[in-house]
Order: C-alpha cells, then sequence, then structure tokens
C-alpha cells in the first residue's frame, strides 16, 4: 500500500472510529483503533518497500525509484525490509552510474541479514563489480570469497567465474 493510500484508510478509520465510540460500540472501536495502529507500523516499519520490489522485478525503476523516494527514513525500516531497500538503491545508483552511492548501499545491504544465501551473493557479486571497476582487486577477491561461502544459484558461480578471469588478468 503506498503511502497517501495509508493515509486515506487511516483517514477513513478514523471517522469510524469516532462514530464507533460516539455510539458507544467500544468493542468495534478497540478493532478499529487496532487496524489504525498496525498502518501507522507498516507505513514506519514497511513502507513501501514490497511494491517496490513488485516494481523492481518487472524492471520498471522509475516506478521502483519514486516508490523508495516514498521512505523518508529508512533507518526505520526493519531488516527483513531494509535490505532490499538497499539493494534497489543501489542496482538504481548502479544503473544511473552512481558507483559511489552504490557501493554504500550494497554495504549497508551486506551488513543486513538475508533470508537466503543466494540473495546476499548478489549483493556481494555486486560490491565486487563495483570494485572491479574501480581496479579495487584485492576487495574483489574478498567479496568473492564471501560469496562462494554461502549457496548460490549456478548463474551467480559463472558471474563469479568470469569476475575472478577478469582479476586473473590484472594481478
Amino acid at each position: 500500500m503506498t503511502n497517501n493510500a495509508r493515509k486515506i484508510v487511516i483517514a477513513i478509520a478514523i471517522a469510524f472510529l469516532l462514530y464507533a465510540i460516539y455510539s458507544k460500540h467500544y468493542n468495534i472501536a478497540v478493532y478499529i483503533f487496532g487496524g489504525i495502529a498496525y498502518l501507522v507500523w507498516s507505513y514506519l516499519k514497511e513502507g513501501t518497500v514490497y511494491l517496490a520490489t513488485q516494481a523492481f522485478h518487472k524492471q520498471d525503476y522509475e516506478k521502483t525509484k519514486s516508490l523508495l523516494a516514498e521512505i523518508k527514513n529508512p533507518d526505520q525500516l526493519r531488516k527483513g525490509r531494509r535490505n532490499f531497500y538497499e539493494f534497489m538503491m543501489g542496482n538504481i545508483a548502479l544503473k544511473e552510474e552512481r558507483i559511489e552511492e552504490a557501493e554504500y548501499h550494497f554495504q549497508l545491504a551486506s551488513r543486513l541479514p538475508w533470508r537466503k544465501d543466494n540473495e546476499k551473493g548478489m549483493v556481494l557479486i555486486n560490491l565486487a563489480n563495483i570494485n572491479l571497476r574501480k581496479q579495487d582487486y584485492e576487495r574483489v577477491v574478498a567479496y568473492l570469497d564471501l560469496a562462494e561461502k554461502l549457496k548460490l544459484t549456478a548463474r551467480q558461480v559463472s558471474i563469479i567465474e568470469k569476475i575472478r578471469n577478469e582479476v586473473n588478468k590484472h594481478i
């Protein structure tokens, strides 16, 4: 749910809450208040990351960027959302050739918990690729070594091999 949609639903729920209190239906008022509290919590802890993830998978980067821009304070996001936020922000910065900013976001994403090894593997591969562009081969090898300790997909393993071959040309 976008932030504007949340605000509209909260406004409507407040109207229902006031009516329930006025009508002395306190049990219904408690449920409405709980719904409002959940919407506020999801606004702060979930943000629009889920919608941005869907747009990101469809490769609609402009929509992804605008949905992520709705998140005013990413530090408040829960860890299960913050990792995807940082990953998508890193990819958007990378596509816009803002290498330093992309590295910053991928660094943050690498420090957050991931459910699947291949997700964290993509973060480490992106960091290795960024440092390959910067010709910092020591860091490239370090990121690749970390990534190889994870359970990766065949595609990720082939990407790591290509990066290693490129590093070996320059060492």
